[in-house]
């Protein structure tokens, strides 16, 4: 079975999401009866939901959307990862908001499209800090050329838990793996961080074969090792290299030959025992 622990859901009758203007192809609601439905015939058994960078003012308001359909019966959403704007004094009146609430699991503050020096603000900085030593996670979500930034962020915060998503964002559709693959070699050395293996389909071209993305997958795994991985669909993103059940049949096929107990950690275990799902 999977767990899937990077969902977006987009509902704009609800929430507003001001980047989808700028992308076509993502400008639909993408709702949870949608994805359920063939998440449901592909296995997955839990999910997470990844924030979505909705207007800064609707941020909790994404939250308590989440919460109100996990609570319908039998529903497959577990926790979420929330939004959060680490560069602002706010931050930490907003964490202890958040704390007395089980359901958030950890958070995100999307950086790839932001300047490259974001998260080397004194503010930002110190606001990380104040998750070292409790439950949440923090997922970085940058591209290869800033992960020496991040890098510094996690030296400065060693008791925090993150999670790098997409397997460190590289450029496979231009088929580059330097300096990509040493940053995930570097990376991987912090024994705080847990790598994301989640939708890299979006990054190839539309010709893509399972081939093109084995050496992205495959050296991030090795540079993290099974314990530290997990996997995530990055849907609706995800449909933009295919769809669910594309990724879901290409991480079979990568996983092809790897003992049970390795695919158990990736696919659910490992995200199990991290956000402390029943």
């Amino acid at each position: 079975m999977i767990i899937d622990t990077h969902l977006h859901l987009i509902d704009r009758s609800k929430l507003t999401y001001p980047w989808l203007a700028g992308v076509p192809a993502l400008d639909h609601d993408f709702l949870y009866s949608t994805y359920e439905r063939e998440a449901r015939r592909l296995g997955i058994e839990a999910s997470i939901h990844m924030e979505v960078d909705v207007e800064p003012s609707e941020i909790e308001k994404e939250t308590g959307e989440v919460e109100r359909l996990a609570r319908e019966p039998g529903s497959l959403l577990k926790g979420a990862i929330a939004a959060c704007r680490p560069e602002e004094d706010g931050f930490a009146a907003y964490l202890e908001r958040q704390e007395a609430n089980a359901f958030i699991k950890g958070f995100r503050r999307v950086l790839h499209v932001m300047q490259d020096d974001l998260s080397e603000q004194s503010t930002f900085r110190d606001n990380i800090r104040r998750l070292g030593g409790r439950r949440f996670t923090f997922d970085l979500c940058v591209l290869p050329h800033q992960i020496p930034t991040a890098i510094a962020l996690i030296d400065l915060a060693p008791d925090v838990r993150f999670i790098l998503d997409h397997c460190g964002v590289p450029d496979i559709r231009a088929g580059i793996d330097h300096p990509w693959r040493e940053h995930m070699s570097e990376i991987a050395r912090r024994p705080n961080v847990t790598a994301k293996i989640s939708g890299v389909v979006a990054y190839a071209d539309e010709a893509w074969q399972v081939a093109t993305l084995r050496p992205y997958v495959e050296h991030t795994i090795g540079a993290f090792g099974w314990d530290r991985v997990v996997w995530g669909s990055d849907w609706p993103v995800c449909t933009l290299g295919g769809n669910l059940s594309t990724w879901v049949g290409a991480t079979h096929a990568l996983l092809e030959g790897c003992s049970s107990e390795e695919k158990q950690k990736l696919l659910a275990g490992n995200a199990r025992r991290i956000w402390n799902l029943a």
